[in-house]
């Protein structure tokens, strides 16, 4: 099976001058069905890369959801939030929805979900 990848620009948010919409950096969206079909990952700019479920980014989309150390939520209509905990801190990650829509469907084509 292929690896899926997905580039995606995204917002990472801080509580620095929040008056002002961060800048949009490049996030890699990676899905590797012979590693583990059941995961994702996403690469922050940098050295930071998350690994969690599949499910746990679907389920996100649609309402509050979260496993561990990673929280996904929508954010209106068009836009959703993943928030990665750390002992290193928290990095919250803001992306367009249909992005992370996207990236989902084409992971389904490559292995659908396992009954």
């Amino acid at each position: 099976m292929s690896v899926v990848e997905q580039y995606a620009r995204a917002h990472i948010v801080t509580d620095e001058d929040a008056q002002e919409e961060p800048p949009a950096v490049p996030v890699v969206l990676r899905y590797d069905p012979d590693a583990d079909p059941r995961t994702v990952r996403v690469g922050l700019p940098g050295t930071d890369e998350w690994t969690f479920s599949r499910s746990l980014l679907e389920q996100g989309l649609r309402a509050p959801a979260e496993s561990g150390d990673v929280r996904v939520w929508p954010l209106g209509r068009v836009q959703a939030v993943v928030e990665f905990h750390s002992d290193h801190g928290t990095s919250v990650v803001q992306f367009e929805s249909k992005a992370l829509l996207r990236f989902l469907r084409r992971t389904y084509m490559a292995t659908p979900v396992a009954g």
